[in-house]
């Protein structure tokens, strides 16, 4: 199996987009959101401070923190990257607009969200991360990240081909989207009840770290409650794959999906058990990620099913 140059750039693409969500719960974990007051630029200036003398005037001391301007800083340097390589994939995929339109189109909606993405950065830090700027990005992000899973693998989808029973294939595709959409729902519930913490966590008197969950609210207990729910969407979609003898890449990515869903409560647990620990709030964050790639990529494998084969397994063909 060959790439071309689009798929290759695709593929980076998409892994970069995934580390970039990693830097991003980096930022949050650190408190380093606000590292640099000002957008574009950082402390009006294209390079940082490195120490209160190279502050420039008119900004306060008590604003400067070089450890987290720096974070904030990397921050911002990635995603110029990813905006190249976004730009890059779109430019790539002009060979495609005539044969595969769809990975031209999808390359395209990739290229004018990451420049929204962008201005919506810059929105976030001039509001001071207000809450619902940060779950607006967020979602964008996964957007993003979703757009770019479509295109790549429209572009790689010739390499393979699936054959499975129609009316299996059908009931499996729905317990899939069913549990993508309780999962961003999750998303965003668990989004909201980052955004108590931080107000709990920036008020005049902080409290202990091992309080600040059960400071948020009701928020946090639909959102814990709401993980039964997912977890039992994937059970259900694992027990399909089971029953109808599945195997092969879609026996595999199910197995990777109840994985994750499981890595993610255990996580939350771990939170709600640990104070809050900085690296368990990352591995939330792109567990996340990585799951809800795995349930479209899912989805994605499903729809390319050819129509009517009688075929309750999986095959790969070159």
């Amino acid at each position: 199996m060959k790439l071309n140059a689009f798929q290759k750039t695709a593929i980076v693409t998409v892994a970069a987009t995934l580390f970039l969500i990693l830097i991003g719960g980096l930022v949050r974990a650190a408190g380093a959101g606000l590292g640099c007051p000002d957008w574009p630029k950082c402390f009006g200036l294209w390079i940082p401070p490195t120490s209160l003398a190279d502050l420039p005037a008119g900004f306060s001391p008590e604003q400067f923190n070089v450890y987290k301007t720096w974070i904030e800083y990397v921050n911002r340097l990635v995603g110029v990257v990813i905006g190249l390589l976004i730009t890059a994939t779109f430019v790539l995929s002009f060979k495609y607009r005539k044969d595969k339109p769809a990975v031209f189109y999808s390359s395209f909606a990739a290229f004018v969200l990451v420049l929204f993405q962008g201005w919506l950065g810059g929105v976030v830090v001039r509001t001071g991360l207000h809450s619902g700027m940060i779950t607006a990005h967020m979602l964008v992000a996964m957007l993003i990240v979703m757009v770019l899973v479509y295109a790549t693998f429209k572009a790689t989808s010739g390499f393979f081909s699936i054959k499975i029973e129609e009316s299996f294939r059908k009931k499996l595709l729905w317990s899939v989207w069913i549990l993508l959409t309780v999962s961003m729902i999750q998303l965003v519930l668990g989004t909201q009840v980052r955004e108590a913490i931080d107000v709990i966590k920036n008020a005049a008197e902080i409290p202990a770290r091992s309080e600040w969950l059960n400071m948020v609210g009701n928020i946090f207990e639909v959102h814990r409650s709401s993980s039964w729910v997912v977890l039992i969407a994937g059970v259900y979609m694992f027990y399909l794959l089971r029953k109808n003898e599945a195997e092969g890449i879609l026996l595999w990515l199910g197995q990777v999906n109840l994985l994750l869903i499981i890595f993610q409560i255990a996580v939350g647990v771990g939170l709600l058990y640990l104070d809050m620990a900085r690296i368990l709030q990352v591995l939330h964050l792109v567990g996340m990620a990585f799951m809800i790639c795995a349930q479209f990529l899912m989805i994605m494998v499903l729809r390319s099913g050819n129509e009517g084969i009688k075929d309750s397994r999986l095959k790969m063909e070159d």
